[in-house]
């Protein structure tokens, strides 16, 4: 069978989600591409003391890259955020729907969710060293403390706003329960699993350099506190930018891909 023209397997249509797709690329780029150029300008115009040309934070890039340094702590503070992000955002939404689907987990734990949102990260961070040591365990243990609270609440709601005459209907239907789940409840609840994913990994990462800078011996948060004491701001920079350019590298090309194919059926 031949497919219809736009179809998701079609030629055509695959060629024009990536034209799509790069121009919205290009669009971004553009967009960073002349901050770039009026930092640039700034620094050759004005000479501020305390700001490097993005030109030299780029040429510390490629040194620090190719002596492996860079590469090195850019990848367990990638392990890091990767392992907890993932805990945090199992154990938030296992909680949050609890809390939304049955009311009395959710006046028992509601408490406690508004406690640990309103507890100092730091405060978190400095006790888990503490008890745990300074070790990789006590880094992501924190860091899942501070992150669970915030994705279980996001759950709640969603949880929460089901619509529960869909599921009446599926129920009256006698519809498989595993179908209920994929075709009924699972995209109800997909924009709150998008929102929790995309909120939770851009706190995430900026926890675990606090969590590194404080106790660690490596990662990008350890050399950053290097850095901050030899005062050198080219190379704070260097890993700085080295380290959001592949958090949202992570953002424009699985993220969004992901939320644009999970949400094609709002527009059918």
């Amino acid at each position: 069978m031949r497919p219809l023209k736009g179809d998701w397997f079609d030629g055509a249509g695959i060629a024009a989600r990536w034209t799509r797709f790069a121009g919205k690329l290009f669009s971004r780029g553009l967009s960073v591409f002349l901050l770039l150029v009026v930092w640039q300008a700034g620094v050759q115009i004005f000479e501020p003391a305390l700001l490097p040309a993005p030109s030299a934070v780029a040429q510390l890039i490629w040194q620090y890259t190719l002596d492996g340094d860079l590469l090195l702590h850019l990848g367990i503070t990638l392990r890091r955020v990767a392992l907890s992000f993932a805990i945090a955002m199992l154990l938030g939404m296992v909680v949050g729907l609890l809390m939304g689907h049955y009311r009395r987990v959710d006046k028992f734990l509601d408490g406690l969710v508004t406690l640990a949102l309103n507890l100092p990260a730091l405060v978190v961070i400095i006790l888990c060293f503490i008890w745990l040591g300074l070790n990789d365990v006590a880094a992501v243990v924190a860091v899942v403390i501070n992150k669970v609270p915030n994705i279980a609440v996001t759950f709640r709601e969603g949880a929460k706003n089901i619509d529960r005459d869909l599921l009446a209907v599926a129920k009256a239907y006698r519809v498989p329960f595993m179908r209920t789940l994929r075709q009924v409840y699972l995209p109800q609840l997909l924009p709150y699993f998008l929102a929790a994913a995309r909120c939770g990994l851009a706190l995430v990462w900026k926890i675990v350099l606090v969590v590194e800078l404080l106790g660690c011996s490596e990662g990008v948060g350890f050399q950053l506190g290097n850095y901050f004491q030899l005062f050198d701001i080219a190379s704070i920079l260097a890993y700085t930018f080295a380290f959001v350019a592949v958090v949202y590298s992570v953002e424009v090309f699985v993220l969004q891909p992901w939320e644009r194919s999970v949400s094609r059926w709002r527009t059918c």
